[in-house]
């Protein structure tokens, strides 16, 4: 079973998006059952009275678009015990790394990565909450969950 956490900064944006991206490539290539696809966030900033805020609309209108679903996900902060449950933990950018790095105490095994690492063009996803621009973000997720499928179809299948 492969193993994916996506995480961003508040979990209602850029790492939503991946993981409903990523959810449905893999249903179209019929192997939703080789993996879990989940998302989280470094800060609690959207977590009120233990309840995760939903994603936030300009998200869920861009994935929708692309007749991507993502109704019930609710923003949750990543936990230390991740680090040993997912093989892969996929940031958004380099603040989202350095803060999973300090939560999880470390990454003596190399899991921790930037979701453009992926591609021919490594950097960071740029948040759409300060753009407000979810068209780029979708495209750059997008690239990069395609990138990381066919990574995994080559080190994992």
């Amino acid at each position: 079973m492969i193993k994916i956490l996506f995480i961003c900064h508040g979990n209602i944006c850029r790492s939503p998006m991946a993981e409903f991206i990523m959810k449905d490539m893999v249903r179209k290539c019929g192997r939703e059952n080789k993996f879990v696809i989940v998302s989280r966030a470094t800060s609690t900033e959207e977590i009120w009275n233990g309840v995760g805020n939903p994603v936030y609309p300009g998200a869920k209108r861009e994935l929708a678009k692309h007749g991507i679903n993502c109704d019930g996900k609710r923003a949750c902060q990543i936990r230390r015990s991740d680090y040993s449950e997912y093989n892969h933990l996929i940031c958004m950018d380099d603040n989202n790394v350095r803060n999973s790095i300090r939560i999880f105490g470390g990454d003596p095994e190399g899991k921790v990565c930037k979701m453009l690492d992926f591609t021919s063009r490594p950097g960071n996803v740029s948040d759409p909450w300060y753009t407000d621009d979810f068209e780029t973000a979708y495209n750059d997720i997008f690239e990069g969950c395609r990138c990381l499928l066919d990574h995994l179809a080559f080190d994992e299948f």
